[in-house]
């Protein structure tokens, strides 16, 4: 399906399932396709929402590329639905745009997920590999940069035991528009750090993520659920930086628990 937006953009988007809004946010470099067992397993439980965001997947491919950006295109694109408020789920990306529409639109969130995902910003180091990327895609396109990128985003066990998932990534990778892909990486590296927002967040949150994701690992994830009033975090055994699709089956029963809450509130 697909979203016009009041600016002319247009955002792809599946949708499955009624009841109470949620909202899919991807990560990067990959688009709404990563949701796909979640769009399977929570239909029952929520009106469950995955959108492309600018310049990836059917959505159209566009500047200007900042997590502001993106904030105020998926509150259009609730808009469009004519959603007031849903549970905002990011992953990875998905995360930082979650804390942009938080301090953008905190009265369209009913709920939080932050899934493998942190609050800082990048450091000189981080936004320093940011750039070496944008070059790598500028000069070999984005198969390099999934080959480059592959072994950091799911489990040692992931890539050992589930060939047909790793190609999936790395197809949802290759298939990213490189102006997409470098838009974001520089969205990313130039994002505003969200610890200090940590504190004042104000709707029910959950943390969650792999045990064995090597970008955010654990401890960011605990310490982030720490700083978080009335959080909970939920480390995924086996799960890298991908963890919906990586443990599909455990990520959906959180993630339904989660929700649960929400509906008795």
């Amino acid at each position: 399906m697909i979203a016009l937006l009041p600016s002319g953009l247009e955002l792809g988007y599946d949708e499955a399932g009624s009841g109470l809004p949620l909202l899919l946010v991807h990560g990067w470099p990959y688009n709404r396709t990563m949701w796909a067992s979640q769009l399977g397993g929570l239909a029952t439980y929520a009106r469950v929402l995955a959108p492309d965001l600018r310049g990836v997947g059917q959505s159209t491919v566009r500047g200007p590329y900042t997590m502001d950006q993106y904030a105020d295109d998926l509150a259009a694109f609730l808009d469009s639905l004519g959603i007031a408020r849903a549970v905002v789920c990011g992953l990875s990306m998905g995360g930082y745009i979650a804390f942009a529409m938080l301090r953008r639109h905190r009265d369209r969130i009913r709920g939080l997920i932050l899934a493998d995902t942190r609050a800082s910003a990048d450091t000189d180091e981080a936004r320093a590999k940011r750039a070496r990327l944008i070059a790598l895609i500028e000069q070999e396109g984005m198969t390099a940069l999934a080959a480059r990128q592959l072994g950091a985003s799911v489990a040692r066990a992931t890539l050992e035991r589930q060939a047909p998932l790793v190609d999936t990534v790395r197809r949802m990778m290759t298939s990213v528009p490189p102006e997409g892909a470098i838009g974001a990486l520089r969205a990313m590296a130039e994002r505003t750090d969200s610890t200090p927002l940590l504190g004042t967040i104000d709707v029910p949150t959950l943390v969650v993520g792999g045990a064995e994701d090597a970008i955010t690992p654990p401890d960011v994830l605990r310490g982030m659920a720490a700083a978080i009033p009335n959080s909970r975090v939920e480390i995924l055994e086996h799960g890298g930086h991908l963890s919906p699709l990586e443990r599909p089956a455990a990520f959906n029963h959180v993630v339904t628990e989660f929700l649960g809450t929400l509906l008795l509130d």
